[in-house]
């Protein structure tokens, strides 16, 4: 049981898990990454994938692989009572970049564990976490692993091992909730009928009252007919497709059941009752039978542990918002990680991290109860959907927001984003060596930092002289220990200040003005994730610094240049 040691321990290497460690190790983090399992499971369990995440993905430069593999999620059909019912068609404004997408869970991770590959990491199956101890400066995990027992030191642990959570327990973390009493067959199945490709289909029967008596949702994945369908298990005491309820030691009853899953027969009842079409299912490629419960730990984080994806919080699937909120708490918290691991992070960072998600995670979870008990969402179709897209998730008033100065606001009351939102996308920029147009989203592509976006706005004198870009770009690179980039985007007919020596791009389509409402002399500050953290209209070296300093540390210590990974894996 000699001790070993490394900067991250991830534990779960699920979507969440593989995120967070391909995002250390982008940011050259040493990272060890665990399972319990053998070997992957192959099974299509969370399959929709949100514009947001697939934004995400393109950021970390995955989602050329996803796009490759994933279908596109077109809408839902409804059928009540065999009869049509309201159609839902996903459509989004076209300034947003992405559309839904459906793609198995067992892809998803193959594409992230080979991505993490390309890092030099792999994960480390059949290791089990046995226990945690903290310390002041690291945390001590014991381990089961195939060569027997281990001792591991991480600087942090982060536990993304899914809703019966070893890392939650040992840190002692309260995960208050309930368990919906219905039980439900899951399958990865053929289904051979006439209706439209690349529909969602749900099918519901009522009783005489009008209540929901039986269901069947049926998602499209990639394949010929493919379907993951889901339907409830049939009741009373000859149910064979019943594997049990899948409760842990009684504390969470969530997810995936052992024991026999429904067969092809019992699928295929279940399409002669509800299918408005005659149907027959084949090639049943997996089926389970899982229960559903709605639980929120009360703390994201307990000193050096964070927990992440269904390890803190759990949901009904309904409008597939789990596994892809659990991207987004890797992408909120491995850029916080990976800062306070150079020593350039400054006091707090890591709490904006419960700060900022738990909000999140307990909107998640309110808003898919609710709709599973059948309330209507009071919201207009666009807010709906923009908001099942993940594109409305922001994190106004959070504590690395606005001014920490002179000359900084948070964009209250005007157009454009304000402090806290999506920093959104936009076509047709212009740069100096490229015949093609470009994307905002192109300019942060692949770059693990802030970034500084400058507005010089149609004149080019005065507070846009080349001197004042430069002094705001010294100053927010200083404060920020050298991990930012700056940008220059120039109004369609603005020429750049004479000596200008910063990258630019020209707004020539008018999208940036069109999206960003931006003033003349404005700057904005990027976080790494994509997320606006302050808009400053009359910037100055010392406002930028001052709003930095919410984030870095001061003076800059010493760090390892941007980029490099370190030999660890």
């Amino acid at each position: 049981m000699a001790d070993t040691e490394t900067e991250v321990l991830v534990v779960g290497a699920g979507p969440v898990g593989l995120t967070a460690a391909a995002e250390l190790r982008r940011r050259g983090v040493g990272c060890r990454i665990v399972d319990r399992l053998d070997r992957p499971q192959p099974y299509a369990k969370a399959v929709g994938i949100q514009p947001r995440t697939l934004e995400v993905w393109e950021a970390m430069g995955l989602v050329g692989r996803v796009l490759d593999e994933a279908v596109p999620l077109l809408g839902q059909l409804t059928f009540v009572d065999g009869e049509p019912g309201p159609r839902l068609e996903l459509e989004l404004p076209a300034e947003v970049p992405y559309r839904f997408a459906a793609l198995p869970q067992d892809t998803t991770e193959r594409l992230l564990t080979e991505h993490l590959a390309g890092f030099g990491t792999r994960v480390e199956r059949g290791t089990e976490l046995l226990g945690l101890d903290q310390e002041d400066d690291h945390v001590r995990a014991e381990l089961a692993t195939p060569d027997g027992p281990a001792v591991l030191r991480a600087r942090y642990v982060l536990g993304c091992d899914g809703a019966h959570s070893r890392v939650r327990r040992a840190i002692g973390v309260d995960f208050a909730g309930d368990a919906f009493p219905e039980r439900y067959m899951l399958g990865d199945v053929e289904v051979d009928w006439d209706l439209p490709g690349g529909y969602g289909v749900r099918c519901l029967r009522r009783t005489g009252d009008g209540a929901p008596d039986d269901v069947l949702v049926c998602i499209p994945l990639p394949g010929h007919h493919r379907y993951r369908v889901s339907m409830l298990v049939p009741s009373g005491p000859d149910g064979s497709a019943d594997g049990g309820d899948g409760a842990d030691g009684g504390e969470v009853e969530h997810g995936l059941a052992g024991g026999q899953g429904p067969g092809l027969a019992d699928i295929q009842a279940v399409l002669d009752r509800l299918s408005p079409r005659p149907a027959t299912a084949g090639a049943l490629r997996w089926s389970s039978v899982f229960r559903i419960s709605h639980r929120l730990a009360d703390r994201y984080r307990v000193g050096r542990v964070f927990l992440a994806g269904d390890a803190a919080h759990i949901h009904p699937p309904t409008g597939a918002q789990g596994l892809n909120t659990g991207v987004q708490d890797a992408w909120n918290l491995a850029w916080k990680l990976a800062l306070a691991l150079r020593g350039a992070a400054a006091e707090g960072l890591l709490d904006s991290y419960h700060a900022e998600r738990h909000p999140v995670g307990a909107e998640v979870v309110g808003r898919t109860v609710r709709h599973a008990r059948g309330e209507a969402d009071g919201d207009d179709r666009t807010t709906v959907l923009l908001r099942q897209a993940q594109l409305l998730v922001n994190y106004r008033g959070g504590p690395l927001n606005g001014a920490g100065g002179a000359g900084a606001e948070d964009g209250e009351g005007g157009a454009g984003p304000r402090a806290g939102d999506r920093a959104p996308d936009c076509a047709g920029l212009e740069r100096p060596l490229t015949a093609f147009p470009q994307r905002l989203f192109d300019l942060l592509r692949d770059r693990p930092h802030h970034t500084l976006l400058l507005y010089p706005g149609a004149r080019a004198d005065g507070a846009a002289r080349a001197e004042h870009l430069h002094a705001l770009a010294d100053a927010a690179r200083t404060a920020a220990h050298g991990l930012l980039d700056v940008h220059v985007v120039l109004a369609d007919d603005t020429p750049p200040p004479e000596g200008l020596l910063l990258p630019y791009a020209r707004d020539a389509a008018g999208s940036f003005r069109t999206a960003w409402a931006p003033a003349g002399g404005e700057a904005f500050v990027v976080r790494p994730d994509g997320y606006l953290a302050a808009r400053f209209p009359a910037p100055t070296p010392a406002a930028l610094t001052a709003h930095l300093r919410r984030t870095f540390a001061g003076p800059p210590a010493a760090a390892a240049p941007p980029g490099v990974v370190r030999g660890e894996g």
